[in-house]
């Protein structure tokens, strides 16, 4: 944009000077570069903060997907990358086990509760202890609870998507046994219900920037096109900032000016549902300062975006 004003300025100057209206006298021979000077102070510099212009990520929520309870899988009916609404059925692991467990608990628990209608019978007669009862009611509370827990367990052996989505990098497969780890899950779900769009932006850039403010982005995905979105939040903190609970002393290390981060929300959420993970691109923020250079900055960004076309990087 520079080069295209700069060119203009000077095929202006000839012009003039060939038409006769002015003289091409020392002032005007270092006018190209007084030009150049003005805009780059009066509008160039100014343009990063007023219009801030950073590299865009689209990223999504991913679920590592670990099994309620542990045991043998029967079923993978679902497919690698096809789309899964919240509920839908994952995988199942054989639920006999639990089944047998289940079963077990309800036979003893049968037989606690006729023994605590003989020992209250009993009782109500003055033929038995309260000390039996108790400890009989005790016992089928006891038995109750167990209960409840091993039924849990067979409705969880049937594991289901947590949200809209769908899993990548499926290796899971019938006869596989798996466990209820935290530290081994069995497939990763990308969420899909919510999109998330970051934009870095240069610290010495970023202090005019507020949700709120409108947001133009020219993603690699979709060569030539702009898209319309607002600031939702800029985040408060970057992992340089960061301290963390340890055994050590402050250990000095190389403080670098790293980018903050901005959210960013699409106006179209059909188009923000149909990016991809991963989807990279270039945005620009127009704050309420410098609005003079709002227009160069949206010239500049329809170029990135057809240059979108040829250039991978």
């Amino acid at each position: 944009m520079m080069i295209a004003l700069m060119a203009l300025y000077i095929a202006l100057l000839f012009s003039l000077v060939w038409l006769g209206i002015i003289r091409l006298n020392a002032f005007w021979k270092a006018s190209p570069l007084i030009v150049l000077l003005l805009l780059n102070i009066g509008l160039f510099i100014p343009m990063g903060w007023g219009a801030p212009q950073g590299t865009a990520l689209v990223a999504r929520n991913a679920v590592s997907i670990v099994p309620p309870v542990a045991g043998e899988v029967i079923d993978v009916p679902v497919v690698a990358n096809s789309p899964l609404k919240a509920g839908d059925v994952l995988f199942r692991i054989d639920p006999t086990p639990y089944d047998a467990q289940v079963k077990a608990i309800e036979a003893q628990l049968k037989l606690a509760s006729t023994r605590l209608s003989q020992m209250t019978t009993l009782l109500e007669r003055d033929a038995g202890r309260a000390f039996d009862v108790e400890q009989r009611q005790s016992e089928v509370d006891r038995l109750k609870a167990q209960l409840q827990t091993a039924q849990w367990n067979p409705d969880h052996a049937t594991v289901r998507a947590p949200a809209d989505g769908y899993v990548t990098n499926l290796a899971l497969r019938k006869g596989a046994r798996v466990a209820n780890l935290p530290l081994s899950p069995v497939m990763a779900f990308i969420d899909t219900s919510d999109t998330i769009i970051a934009v870095e932006v240069d610290q010495i850039d970023a202090r005019y920037v507020a949700p709120g403010q409108e947001v133009e982005i020219a993603f690699k995905f979709a060569p030539g096109k702009v898209f319309a979105g607002k600031v939702e939040s800029v985040l408060q903190a970057v992992a340089t900032g960061q301290t963390q609970v340890s055994g050590q002393a402050v250990t000095p290390k190389a403080i670098s000016s790293v980018p903050f981060v901005v959210r960013v929300q699409l106006d179209d959420k059909e188009v923000a549902a149909r990016l991809p993970a991963g989807a990279t691109g270039t945005a620009a923020i127009f704050t309420d300062h410098v609005k003079a250079a709002h227009l160069i900055r949206r010239v500049l960004l329809r170029q990135i975006a057809i240059l979108n076309y040829v250039v991978p990087f």
